[in-house]
């Protein structure tokens, strides 16, 4: 099973069970045996209109358990401090957990309420800056695995994506701009902008992020605070690839 979870990491999208029976030198029958004992366990999923299988939920969230870890946060503390320090509010690092967030640096700008995005918390991705910065970097397939049906989209105001499509539409965007925004879909009235932390093959490590009162910054100053996020990013990416 292992030797399947490798392989399944290394490719670029999900595959069909006959190349990797073929590639492995596995019987059919038994690499048809091994995937529904990995599905079963969420390492692996199917995706039965393309015929072909994929890394699950599972191994995605032990994937980003070792970017969670304390060599992230050393490798992301002081762009994040640099970042909080040129806006005058309270930035942010989360991680992907399943469908989720976790936050797991907070810096606060002095005289900041403090955020939901405190860290520990957990929060829908697709309602998040920093998630949707980070959805938009997966390959859609992996998209589709974690959103399966209306029933995974949670909302907490009323506002943001309630199905796959509408999910699709918002990352496109987030792909053509450069960088994710969300305003008042997680706290009524806080807007944040983000981008995500790449690790050298391109996948999302990581998401930073400013968040700030929405009727305090305009358009021309959320602009900046998007480059200087922007730029973040890239540094802890470049720091990660070593």
């Amino acid at each position: 099973m292992l030797r399947i979870l490798r392989y399944l990491s290394r490719q670029p999208r999900p595959v069909p069970a006959s190349a990797i029976a073929r590639d492995l030198a596995l019987p059919r029958s038994t690499t048809y045996h091994l995937l529904n004992e990995l599905i079963a366990a969420g390492f692996v999923v199917h995706l039965a209109d393309d015929r072909r299988y994929g890394l699950g939920v599972s191994a995605y969230e032990i994937g980003t358990g070792y970017v969670r870890q304390e060599p992230l946060q050393r490798l992301a503390r002081v762009p994040l401090s640099g970042l909080t320090d040129a806006t005058g509010h309270s930035s942010h690092l989360a991680v992907m957990h399943g469908r989720e967030v976790l936050y797991v640096i907070e810096e606060r700008a002095p005289g900041r309420a403090p955020l939901v995005t405190d860290v520990g918390v957990r929060l829908p991705a697709q309602l998040t800056a920093s998630g949707r910065a980070m959805l938009a970097a997966l390959p859609a397939a992996n998209v589709r695995a974690l959103f399966p049906n209306p029933g995974a989209f949670v909302l907490r105001t009323e506002t943001g994506p309630r199905t796959l499509r509408d999910l699709r539409a918002l990352l496109a965007e987030v792909r053509g701009r450069g960088y994710a925004t969300e305003d008042g879909d997680v706290t009524p009235g806080l807007k944040s902008v983000a981008a995500a932390v790449l690790d050298h093959a391109g996948h999302p490590e990581a998401g930073v992020a400013v968040t700030f009162p929405a009727a305090e910054v305009d358009e021309v100053t959320t602009a900046r605070f998007a480059r200087l996020v922007v730029d973040a990013a890239a540094e802890i990416s470049r720091r990660i690839s070593g």
